[in-house]
């Protein structure tokens, strides 16, 4: 256990993490970018970032520059790739701190490369090409004509190009190999025009996993490293450890009779004298506000009764008549023999894992372990 001060936190093993890079590059054989956007998928940005680093990252993706700034704001000067929403008037900010961004239309390419020029510098860009996903980047079927405008614009120097999945986490539905088709034919015309720039890269978690042929040259997991499966049906081998602990205390412990309803709205009355626990956690923390919650108390389950409220919620303890104040409690995680996954609470909320963990909100303290 990690002693602390606290009453609702979250422990962030960055040894385990690196583990689960070095795992990564074995199973796939390529050098990793690993996405760390949405603040590292709630885990906390510069901390992962930097771990990432240590751990044999070849360069971490975020989603927006304001993510690299933050990151390099902490000192951490490893290579970054804003994967989406750079702008012209960011240039001046990716060129004074060694960031590459991603072009994914012509006019924002030209505006690019007008601001790289003005400040006498050249930006290094990825250029996104769709292949299916219908979300950012240039078709693919005007992909070649993309990609030699970018290599003939001022200030720009071309170092990748890449491709994003819509189903690579659904295993038989034959749109990623559809994807993949397209995409490796685009790259057969690349390369007769002389165009293939250093790093070629489409794999996502599950690609990286599932999808040998979409590896090329560099894979880019993001929720696979925080050994969380990319979906039920694409889930993590053997070797990946979890890497976030979520937990608070039992707070309060009390008998209430029967006939008493619980918490706001009485949506729970008690039918008989009922042990009742509050814990310190609510929807604020990002513990949703759902029927169905459970937690483990002394390596037990105790369900979640009554309405989920900003700070607390009640638990039921008439299964865990042992328990007692100041009692850790787990919400995502293990205890004794028992383990609650954020997969398992976001089949509860019939939602993903990667909303799970994303939700997880900044008032939450991160507790760091590395070894």
């Amino acid at each position: 256990m990690i002693i602390n001060e606290h009453t609702d936190w979250l422990e962030i093993d960055l040894g385990a993490y690196k583990k689960n890079i070095q795992k990564m590059k074995e199973i796939t054989g390529r050098p990793v970018m690993p996405v760390i956007k949405a603040n590292a998928y709630g885990h906390g940005l510069a901390e992962v970032a930097r771990a990432a680093f240590q751990g044999g990252a070849a360069i971490c993706g975020v989603a927006r520059t304001e993510e690299a700034f933050r990151i390099r704001r902490k000192g951490i000067r490893g290579k970054i790739l804003v994967l989406g929403g750079a702008m012209p008037e960011h240039v001046p900010f990716v060129l004074s701190e060694d960031v590459s961004i991603s072009l994914t239309d012509p006019e924002t390419a030209k505006g690019v490369s007008a601001e790289a020029v003005r400040l006498k510098g050249k930006v290094h860009v990825h250029a996104k090409v769709d292949t299916g996903m219908n979300r950012l980047g240039v078709p693919v079927e005007k992909g070649l004509d993309f990609l030699k405008l970018l290599n003939n614009l001022p200030g720009l120097q071309v170092d990748g190009l890449f491709t994003h999945f819509a189903r690579a986490d659904e295993l038989n539905t034959g749109t990623t190999e559809n994807q993949l088709m397209r995409f490796t034919g685009f790259l057969d015309e690349v390369r007769l025009a002389g165009l293939t720039p250093s790093v070629v890269h489409s794999a996502n978690s599950a690609a990286s996993l599932y999808f040998p042929a979409a590896r090329f040259d560099m894979v880019r997991p993001g929720i696979a490293l925080f050994g969380i499966n990319p979906a039920p049906e694409a889930p993590l081998p053997e070797g990946f450890s979890p890497v976030l602990q979520w937990k608070t205390r039992l707070i309060s412990v009390k008998t209430i009779p029967p006939g008493n309803g619980i918490s706001y709205g009485h949506r729970y009355t008690t039918t008989q004298v009922e042990k009742v626990g509050v814990i310190a956690v609510g929807y604020a923390d990002g513990f949703r506000r759902m029927d169905g919650n459970r937690v483990l108390i002394r390596g037990r389950y105790a369900p979640v009764i009554g309405s989920i409220c900003m700070d607390q919620c009640v638990v039921s303890l008439d299964d865990i008549p042992d328990a007692t104040l100041g009692d850790e409690v787990v919400l995502i995680g293990s205890q004794n023999e028992n383990h609650i996954s954020a997969q398992t609470i976001a089949e509860k909320w019939g939602t993903i894992a990667y909303e799970v963990v994303c939700g997880l909100t900044a008032r939450l303290p991160r507790i760091y372990k590395d070894e």
